[in-house]
């Protein structure tokens, strides 16, 4: 093991996995390269900020405060986190990459797979939150805010150990025989287990929405409503988008576990796979606004705000009376998951 480590600062290793996997090296930053590049940070920039301004809308309004919008706010992390990691990614790619040791390589390849974690765990926590809501089962009781804040930090946790299982020793280091094509420092059965935890993940997810949509429909009229109906709808487009933008990727992942080394050309493509998938992390943020009025003026607030002060001489900030109005429930998306702040008794059971 110890030999295994200490080709963690090797400089030589990643050139020696690439030139082993990849038929070629053409690592030469051309034009279209670099336009390509300024595309990707582009594109992440816009998912950091859009984030950002997601997660300042839920932390600084107490209406956002629910287990819903908590868990919604989380997948908001995880998703500027991913901007970032993509970021990172993309300016240690092409010529760079056979500058980077091993340990170098694998932060910034596990970076990646922590944040893609993140976002497959705070899906999971949504459905079992909505499950929850339909039920109306008691299950935070009083302490609900710690306690919805231990799983979201334990979601954390597996998605941190999931992605740094390569940087322990799960990799390829000395046996290039089982090196993935797309990733040459894994070891395939690595993303292999990755992919089929993913993957399992979201199906149990699936099958709970349909369980959801099932029990909804057979249910009386206050569980059955039109804005239960409307938020069910919401959390099924975010998933339904998330399985849309990723499934490419992890398709290629397992056709990089089936492949033999440099056997399947469309691998050296990958890139372009895993940038398609980058959308997502950019369209959650517009799903939630789009489906919420309230969160949508939340969101847009700082940007109203720095824009009236920037437009009226002699002003800041614009009219103080307009300034952190109370936001109505006024869309389908509120409608459907409004809870009260402090557990509502019902019939015996608490109601989060």
């Amino acid at each position: 093991m110890g030999g295994l480590y200490s080709e963690y600062l090797n400089s030589k290793k990643v050139l020696e996995h690439y030139n082993y996997t990849k038929e070629t090296l053409d690592m030469q930053e051309t034009p279209s390269r670099k336009v390509a590049s300024a595309f990707i940070i582009i594109l992440c920039c816009a998912i950091v900020v859009e984030n950002l301004l997601v997660l300042i809308a839920v932390a600084r309004n107490s209406k956002f405060h629910s287990a819903m919008y908590l868990f919604l706010g989380n997948l908001a992390a995880s998703d500027l986190l991913a901007g970032v990691a993509f970021v990172a990614n993309t300016l240690l790619s092409g010529p760079v990459t056979l500058s980077l040791t091993p340990v170098q390589w694998f932060a910034r390849e596990g970076s990646a797979f922590i944040t893609l974690s993140a976002s497959v765990f705070s899906l999971l926590a949504i459905a079992i939150e909505r499950q929850v809501a339909i039920a109306k089962v008691k299950l935070y009781g009083s302490d609900k805010s710690c306690r919805m804040l231990m799983l979201i930090g334990a979601s954390w946790l597996i998605s941190l150990i999931l992605g740094g299982l390569p940087i322990l020793g799960w990799n390829c280091l000395d046996q290039l025989e089982t090196c993935s094509t797309v990733l040459p420092l894994y070891a395939k059965h690595y993303v292999l287990c990755v992919v089929t935890i993913f993957s399992v993940i979201l199906l149990a997810i699936v099958a709970l929405y349909v369980r959801i949509y099932f029990v909804v429909r057979s249910s009386h009229a206050d569980v059955a409503g039109p804005q239960t109906l409307a938020l069910l709808k919401t959390v099924t487009i975010v998933l339904g988008v998330f399985i849309l933008c990723w499934l490419p990727a992890f398709s290629i992942l397992l056709l990089d576990f089936a492949c033999p080394v440099r056997a399947c050309p469309v691998l050296y493509k990958a890139h372009y796979f895993f940038a398609f998938a980058t959308l997502n992390s950019l369209l959650n943020p517009v799903i939630y606004t789009w489906r919420s009025r309230d969160l949508r003026r939340e969101v847009l607030r700082p940007l109203q705000c720095w824009r009236r002060g920037k437009g009226v001489p002699g002003r800041r900030g614009g009219n103080p009376g307009h300034r952190l109005l109370p936001l109505r429930s006024s869309s389908s998306l509120e409608r459907g998951m409004h809870m009260p702040t402090s557990p509502t008794f019902l019939e015996g059971n608490t109601v989060v």
